[in-house]
């Protein structure tokens, strides 16, 4: 079977009952303390920013996202046989880590996302494992370019970060028109790594390359362990950019339940929170300069600057935030009187370029013309070198 997509996540256990949701904050809190989110959210807490979720769709009636779900288009329908509805368990999970607002008194229980007050656009674009379309959906041409199509539609409908917590194989030429596409209007993309990296490494010496993540341009997202270092599934080449935690990660499940799993979906998606921060703080800053504040900022640099494991480090959503500060009177096109406009060609406009047509049979007698005389003067230069040598033997007495 060509599996064109697949979650870029494992699940591991879920926690029941629903009863426990008072502890879930309580498990957060290494994720909380990693990424520096309370002093993050002094300055931010994503408030106007949309996040879309290209996944396989999100519940917006758990009561930690409730109010903050827009349900978006469907670009798997047909995949499933009639009236089964889809699962949106990665997709959920995925959702709660970026925007999760909590519930209860002050919000206090439950998932709290890395920028709690961001809204959520749904895009479904894949099937979950277990839907009995999965098959249908993975072989199908017709669904080859549902990621360009998600893609353009969330950019269309005001997302300024799309998350991509998704992996393919293999790249398609839509795929990155609709990334620069997304790009020029300034939207942030981010995508997980893949989970591929504890197989053996390919031709290249890497470990695969997963799209869309590898795209130019994309944020690509590795995952890291408990102690923060590489986690042995993530995948491990140059096109990573940015690590983030990505093993006993608790989230949001259908249902009002909660699941905790490992993978770089979820290092994924929190690195989309933190975008999700800084495009509220400043919402005119060009993806590249985002990225550049998360990467400048990043914690556990690695000792040479960047390793194709962790990329520039480990996400720090308070030092991202102050490093876009630093970036926001930057741009990436000069300004001023004497600034060239990008839109504009360089300089006067070309004339056309004249062709002249030779004469073929001319060039031939020509050019036999001058190698004849090449050749004759060369001869010539011979001679006269041998009648010197002559001349001098007879003009010196110890030659007779």
């Amino acid at each position: 079977m060509l599996r064109r997509v697949s979650l870029a996540m494992a699940l591991v256990l879920l926690v029941t009952p629903v009863a426990h949701a008072d502890n879930v904050r309580d498990s957060q809190r290494e994720v909380i303390d990693t990424l520096r989110l309370s002093k993050a959210w002094q300055t931010s807490k994503g408030a106007g920013v949309i996040v879309a979720v290209l996944d396989s769709g999100v519940d917006p009636l758990h009561r930690d996202l409730s109010g903050s779900v827009t349900v978006g288009a469907d670009f798997t329908k047909g995949a499933n046989p009639p009236g089964v509805a889809p699962t949106r368990l990665h997709g959920t999970y995925m959702a709660s880590l970026i925007a999760g607002h909590g519930h209860g008194q002050g919000n206090g229980d439950g998932i709290i996302g890395v920028a709690p007050r961001a809204r959520i656009l749904s895009v479904r674009v894949i099937l979950e494992d277990e839907e009995p379309g999965f098959g249908e959906f993975n072989t199908a041409r017709r669904y080859e370019d549902v990621v360009a199509k998600g893609i353009r539609y969330a950019v269309d409908q005001g997302a300024q970060v799309v998350n991509m917590s998704i992996s393919k194989e293999l790249a398609t030429a839509r795929e990155r028109e609709a990334i620069r596409y997304a790009i020029s209007k300034g939207v942030v993309l981010v995508a997980a790594a893949g989970n591929e990296g504890a197989r053996k490494p390919e031709a290249s010496g890497y470990a695969p390359y997963s799209y869309p993540a590898a795209f130019p341009g994309v944020v690509s997202v590795a995952a890291t362990d408990r102690g923060l270092r590489r986690a042995s599934f993530s995948n491990w080449n140059p096109s990573v950019l940015l690590a983030a935690p990505g093993v006993d990660i608790l989230g949001a499940g259908p249902g009002n339940e909660y699941w905790v799993g490992k993978g770089t979906s979820q290092a994924s998606a929190l690195v989309s929170g933190v975008a999700a921060l800084i495009k509220a703080r400043h919402p005119r800053m060009s993806p590249a300069l985002v990225a550049q504040a998360m990467t400048l900022s990043a914690s556990r640099r690695p000792s040479g600057g960047y390793d194709t494991g962790t990329g520039f480090g480990v996400v720090d959503a308070a030092g991202a935030l102050a490093e876009a500060a630093r970036l926001a009177g930057h741009t990436h096109t000069a300004r001023g009187k004497d600034a060239h406009d990008p839109d504009r060609p360089l300089g006067e406009a070309a004339a056309p370029v004249q062709v002249i047509h030779r004469d073929q049979r001319r060039i031939i007698v020509y050019g036999s013309i001058a190698a004849a005389a090449a050749l004759a003067a060369f001869t010539a230069v011979l001679v006269l070198t041998a009648l010197v040598k002559r001349t001098r033997r007879a003009d010196n007495p110890q030659d007779a």
